[in-house]
């Protein structure tokens, strides 16, 4: 296992160069609110979030990853990413054929008490560990439960289209405006019929889901860091903090206390249903 001297989660080492299926990386000493900036690299990348939020851009979306969840990012795709509060996480490095059926897109994935044992375990092996003995086979059942891993919907899709990037990233900078679907659409230069089905091209749900989509992305960033329900749901626009609650709920199957709490604890690892309400 090799500790990173970091900003972010960078390490002057040539991470593609060395010569084993797996590397790990053990990043527990990451400062508050650090961010690393776009890059790639040849090898696929796992960061598992022991302590903290940690988010993940590429030109397509934006992969939040509370604690005891995991960002999976393919080989060779520019992205960058970042971390809120204090954060505690691992970084494994996997060659793009290392095992077969290994996720083709980046996503975020429920981590098992299971896979984390076997992260813990191979983060304490040394570098080049010897091949084709214990630690060959420990590997092996580490991606046999990475492939198994069970993805959730943590994700917030970006439109590719500059008027929808633009609707998007305005709401992004200001999630409590609460211009109506209609009046987005003229903002932007579209009809309200013509937008819809443009976001549905595009990112794959309407304007609504997006919507709350990102106030639980949001949400979840802020309560992480330990500010209250009652201001974040003011922050995202919500009349009260009910309201703001019963969204949370719909989307991700709890409260939002709950949540974080079973979170942090590790106690509750069942992959969470992900926002499926309606427009």
């Amino acid at each position: 296992m090799s500790s990173i001297a970091i900003t972010g989660l960078t390490t002057a080492r040539d991470i593609d160069s060395i010569s084993r299926p797996v590397s790990t990386f053990n990043a527990t000493s990451v400062t508050k609110d650090w961010e690393n900036a776009r890059h790639q690299h040849r090898k696929a990348q796992l960061i598992y979030s022991v302590r903290g939020i940690l988010n993940c851009e590429i030109d397509d979306g934006v992969w939040i990853v509370p604690p005891q969840c995991a960002i999976w990012i393919p080989g060779n795709l520019p992205h960058s990413a970042r971390g809120a509060g204090e954060t505690e996480c691992y970084c494994l490095f996997v060659e793009p054929d290392a095992a077969p059926d290994l996720p083709k897109i980046c996503c975020t994935i429920s981590v098992s008490p299971l896979l984390r044992e076997l992260l813990m375990k191979v983060a304490g092996m040394p570098e080049l560990y010897p091949l084709g003995g214990a630690e060959d086979r420990l590997i092996a059942v580490l991606l046999d439960e990475l492939v198994a891993a069970p993805v959730e919907l943590l994700h917030l899709p970006m439109p590719r289209d500059l008027r929808l990037r633009r609707l998007t990233e305005t709401m992004l900078a200001d999630p409590t405006d609460k211009t109506s679907k209609a009046d987005w659409a003229t903002r932007i230069g579209l009809s309200e019929r013509s937008m819809s089905r443009l976001l549905l091209q595009e990112v794959g749900m309407g304007f609504g889901r997006w919507r709350r989509q990102l106030h639980v992305i949001l949400a979840l960033q802020r309560l992480t860091k330990g500010e209250s329900v009652q201001t974040v749901a003011l922050e995202l626009g919500y009349e009260n903090a009910s309201g703001f609650i019963t969204m949370f709920r719909k989307a991700v199957g709890k409260p939002p206390a709950r949540y974080l709490s079973d979170r942090m604890s590790g106690a509750e690892l069942a992959p969470v249903p992900g926002i499926m309400l309606p427009d």
